[in-house]
């Protein structure tokens, strides 16, 4: 009977360790890369998130994979944004949620060191919780902010494989907000349910990414001009060989970009140095300026023009009043004045399409140094307002504007910008990718692996 005892235990003891080692496997698995419920045990070099255009509204947006089980969740490119927020009041549904305890260390890495109480609800559920931590979220477009429930639950994201798109990996522990439901209720683009912030903060999703698979801190953005193509943000470096493939025979496209240094302001937006700004030969520049020479062509004084802001929630590119004036007068000397027509609102500057068949002229911007120059397509910068009227996509941002300039979502279509994070600078092509004969929904492959 001892013996049969012993026999007995000894085998209870193995099948616990079989058990343990399959529990603590799959634990694992969970927390590790993720494609169809099949785990990959590659770290991946590179991320990347398709990006869509709104054609009502001209603004950018993705769809996030997060929750247990995954779901899409639709939400607004916001580059200066602080960190992701979601409203969560209705159908958030998953069995990983978490709502951190107030002074918990994942309240101190998203800085927040206020407690949050829910009153909208007698019962807790995902954004409604006590002695959790609160977060203020904004919305971009409408400027409206509230305060909302630090969470943490699954994001994942995919991978790439060679030139291929590659398996999702997750991220199981993601911090974001759990915003009041108002804030996705205007200026949003239909359906979208919060806005994804990749600023320089704490919990922004590019940092939270880096951190996680240690990746180096960049990121690019190539935003497709058309609402029936993605473009992509991608996570990770480019220009590191191994990760060259997925650029699909676009070498020249990377070997031409050029740097401009980027400032980052305490807020975490992110600025470069913009010079003058030039129409033909012709400069709209600051009275005092080093980089350009008075001998060389003819001056328009506007007063500073200073840090551009690059945002993705401005559908087009947004001039301080001073610099808007004299910007526009000096495009209209170099259009015919008989095709010009009433203007059609945002915009100050409008064309009879059928009497400018010559085109538009040149607009560039000059950046920190001569060589530096952004040149902006005409298709970035004349927009088809009504059948048959064009309009020079700037738009007045009055006296109090945020910035002298604010490069908006129209500005940035069909062009590679890369964020270089650790070498505090943005990578640009000098023109759009059509002069390569490329869009950014075929530089990449966006189709599923």
């Amino acid at each position: 009977m001892a013996r049969n005892m012993a026999h007995i235990l000894h085998i209870l003891v193995i099948s616990l360790s079989y058990s343990f080692l399959f529990v603590s496997s799959s634990s694992q698995d969970s927390q590790s890369l993720y494609h169809n419920s099949q785990p990959t045990s590659s770290k991946p070099n590179l991320l990347v998130l398709p990006v869509q255009e709104d054609a009502s509204t001209g603004l950018h947006w993705a769809n996030i994979h997060k929750r247990t089980p995954l779901m899409q969740v639709p939400l607004l490119l916001d580059l200066n944004g602080k960190h992701l927020w979601v409203t969560c009041s209705q159908h958030y549904s998953s069995s990983t949620y978490q709502a951190p305890f107030c002074h918990s260390t994942q309240c101190s890495r998203a800085n927040t060191h206020q407690c949050f109480t829910c009153t909208d609800s007698t019962t807790t559920r995902p954004g409604c919780h006590n002695n959790t931590c609160g977060l203020l979220s904004s919305n971009p477009v409408t400027q409206e902010s509230g305060l909302g429930e630090l969470a943490q639950d699954v994001l994942a994201i995919h991978s790439t494989h060679g030139s291929k798109l590659g398996p999702m990996v997750k991220v199981p522990q993601f911090l974001f907000s759990c915003a009041p439901s108002f804030l996705a209720q205007k200026g949003l683009p239909n359906n979208v349910q919060g806005a994804l912030g990749l600023g320089q903060a704490p919990i922004s999703l590019q940092n939270q990414l880096f951190s996680h698979f240690g990746l180096k801190r960049q990121f690019s953005v190539c935003l497709s001009r058309y609402s029936t193509s993605n473009g992509a943000i991608l996570f990770g470096d480019i220009n590191d060989p191994n990760n060259n493939n997925y650029i699909h025979n676009s070498l020249d496209v990377l070997h031409d970009l050029v740097y401009t240094p980027l400032t980052i302001s305490k807020q975490g937006e992110y600025f470069i140095q913009v010079n003058a700004i030039r129409v033909n030969k012709h400069l709209v520049i600051p009275t005092k300026n080093p980089f350009i020479s008075p001998s060389s062509t003819s001056y328009h004084g506007s007063g500073e023009i200073g840090g551009a802001l690059i945002t993705t929630t401005h559908p087009y590119t947004v001039l301080s009043h001073s610099i808007f004036e004299v910007f526009t007068q000096v495009f209209a000397n170099n259009m015919p004045k008989q095709a010009q027509v009433k203007a059609v609102g945002p915009f100050g500057l409008c064309y009879d399409s059928r009497k400018i068949s010559g085109g538009a002229p040149s607009v560039d911007l000059i950046l920190d140094k001569n060589d530096a120059v952004w040149r902006i397509s005409s298709e970035n910068f004349m927009v088809q307002a009504q059948d048959g009227v064009s309009c020079l996509g700037f738009v007045d941002g009055g006296v109090h504007a945020r910035a002298g300039i604010a490069l908006g979502a129209h500005h940035l279509e069909e062009n590679l910008v890369v964020f270089d994070l650790e070498r505090s600078r943005v990578g640009f092509n000098s023109n759009s990718l059509k002069s390569y004969g490329k869009t950014c929904s075929n530089l990449f492959d966006l189709n599923n692996p």
